[in-house]
C-alpha cells in the first residue's frame, strides 16, 4: 500500500505536486483555525459557567452558615402573658374576631375558642401561624356549614412547656 501510494506520488507532475503541497498546507492551516477557534468559545463558556458555579457556591456557603447559626441559637421564649390573651390578638391580627363565638381560658396554657362560621382556608393559616408561638391544637372540631368552603369550629389550644 505504502509502496502504491509512492508510485503514484512520483507519477504526478511538479505542478501538480506543487499543487497538492498547497493544498494540504491550506487544509491544514483551515484546521488548526477552526480548533483553535472552538477551543475559544469552549473556553469562554466554561469561563461563564465557572463564575455562575462560584456564585452558587457562595450563596450555598451563605445558607448553610445561616442554618448552623439558627440551630445553634436557642429556641423562641415563650410569652409571659397568658395564652389566652396571646389568641386573642392573633385572632383580632389575624381578622377572625368577626367569627369568634367564644373563647375559654382553663388555664395559663390551655385555651378553648369556638368560631361561628369562618373560611376553612383562613381557620388553616391561623392554626398554622401559632406554630411560630409554640402554640399547638390540642384538640378540635370542624362541621362543615351549608355554604361552601365556611366552618364552624371548636378547638382546644395548648402551649408548649
Amino acid at each position: 500500500m505504502r509502496a502504491q501510494l509512492r508510485r503514484a506520488w512520483e507519477s504526478r507532475l511538479p505542478r501538480d505536486k506543487a499543487i497538492i503541497a498547497a493544498l494540504a498546507a491550506v487544509l491544514g492551516i483551515f484546521l488548526y483555525v477552526w480548533l483553535v477557534h472552538s477551543a475559544w468559545r469552549a473556553r469562554a463558556q466554561l469561563h461563564a459557567s465557572v463564575s455562575t458555579l462560584r456564585a452558587q457556591a457562595a450563596r450555598l456557603d451563605q445558607q448553610a452558615n445561616e442554618y448552623s447559626r439558627l440551630r445553634a441559637a436557642p429556641p423562641p421564649a415563650t410569652s409571659p402573658t397568658d395564652l389566652r390573651t396571646l389568641l386573642q390578638a392573633r385572632i383580632g391580627e389575624a381578622g377572625l374576631s368577626r367569627a369568634l363565638v367564644r373563647i375559654d381560658a382553663l388555664d395559663v396554657n390551655h385555651v378553648t375558642a369556638t368560631f361561628g362560621a369562618l373560611p376553612f382556608a383562613d381557620w388553616q393559616a391561623w392554626v398554622a401561624s401559632l406554630q411560630t408561638l409554640q402554640v399547638r391544637l390540642d384538640t378540635g372540631r370542624i362541621e362543615a356549614h351549608s355554604t361552601p368552603g365556611l366552618v364552624s369550629v371548636t378547638a382546644t389550644f395548648t402551649r408548649a412547656n
